[in-house]
């Protein structure tokens, strides 16, 4: 078998081939823009199918010819996957274009300046050169700009810069489980106020319904219905009038 022709084309291609047939997809050389190309049937491909289904309706011994005709099609297809290639790379051809200056082949859509008849590496489009340069220039000049009114401020004013100063870094505030929210007094109770546990006689904060040495509910520290701070040994409730038990 005479040796396969070198194919000059694009550096990269993917081989897209099954046993059913041959296809490829070929891609820019410059911006990786792909090309696929049109599915060519295999025969060899048909073949086996027909083979496949025979062997499903009469059984192994037609399962065992379909194999055979398998190891032969594996065995012959590469000349006929070559010729596969060498039609894809004809018809990638027509659709890519390559650049006289330095050799690429690259995609028509992005890539190719049709006015110089040359890839845009090689001869720069004018108009984009044009926007990219205006859109580089003022972001330059914004980040210039940027610096120069940083320089007119004081950052430093309050810093001590003696022999022994020392910055220090924020310390980091360390996660955790979120404490308890303290008891609420009742209504009139001043802050940091405490009674004794009816239970077990442990001094409770004002507010607290449950004991945290017992476990003994607690019963409301002022007036049981609108729960107002009680003068000591007052009989009826200022606020709402309710009796004492």
């Amino acid at each position: 078998m005479p040796p396969t022709p070198l194919i000059q084309f694009v550096q990269n291609y993917q081989d897209l081939s099954t046993d059913r047939g041959y296809q490829f997809k070929f891609h820019c050389d410059k911006c990786g823009n792909g090309y696929m190309t049109r599915f060519q049937t295999s025969t060899f491909g048909i073949a086996e199918s027909a083979l496949s289904i025979a062997g499903s309706l009469f059984g192994g011994v037609f399962n065992t010819a379909k194999n055979a005709e398998y190891d032969i099609q594996r065995a012959i297809g590469g000349k006929a996957h070559d010729s596969a290639l060498e039609a894809a790379v004809a018809e990638g051809k027509v659709y890519f274009k390559q650049c006289t200056r330095c050799g690429k082949w690259v995609c028509p859509e992005v890539c190719w300046n049709g006015d110089a008849a040359m890839c845009d590496g090689c001869a720069p489009k004018f108009e984009q050169e044009m926007a990219a340069g205006q859109a580089q220039a003022k972001a330059n000049a914004a980040r210039v700009q940027l610096q120069a009114k940083a320089q007119e401020q004081n950052y430093v004013a309050n810093v001590d810069m003696s022999a022994g100063a020392q910055l220090r870094a924020p310390q980091a505030i360390p996660s955790g489980p979120a404490a308890a929210p303290p008891p609420v007094a009742a209504p009139g109770v001043p802050a940091g106020a405490t009674f004794p546990c009816s239970g077990c006689q442990a001094p409770l904060a004002a507010g607290s319904r449950f004991c945290a040495q017992c476990g003994t509910p607690q019963k409301p520290a002022g007036c049981p219905a609108c729960g107002t701070a009680l003068q000591a040994g007052a009989r009826f409730c200022a606020q709402c009038g309710h009796k004492m038990g």
